[in-house]
């Protein structure tokens, strides 16, 4: 397993509030799309997975048309 730092943000659907909910956690992952899948068990999602060139990798989610992101960074 590799220890990350995982930033999870939920982007705020209401016009008059621009600002989002910003997570902040380092956790050991084994598998990273194990992991956002396992957030969203519950519920009818799409994801995309974005490789950055440092080697962050981004996930960007989408839950019932609430726009989520999750951006791992090895520790």
């Amino acid at each position: 397993m590799k220890e990350y730092e995982v930033v999870h943000e939920i982007f705020n659907q209401c016009s008059g509030n621009q600002m989002r909910d910003v997570f902040i956690e380092e956790v050991e992952i084994a598998d990273l799309e194990t992991y956002v899948t396992s957030r969203h068990q519950d519920k009818d999602f799409t994801f995309e997975r974005e490789d950055l060139e440092d080697g962050t990798v981004i996930y960007h989610v989408n839950t019932s048309g609430i726009l989520q992101r999750y951006t791992f960074t090895e520790l």
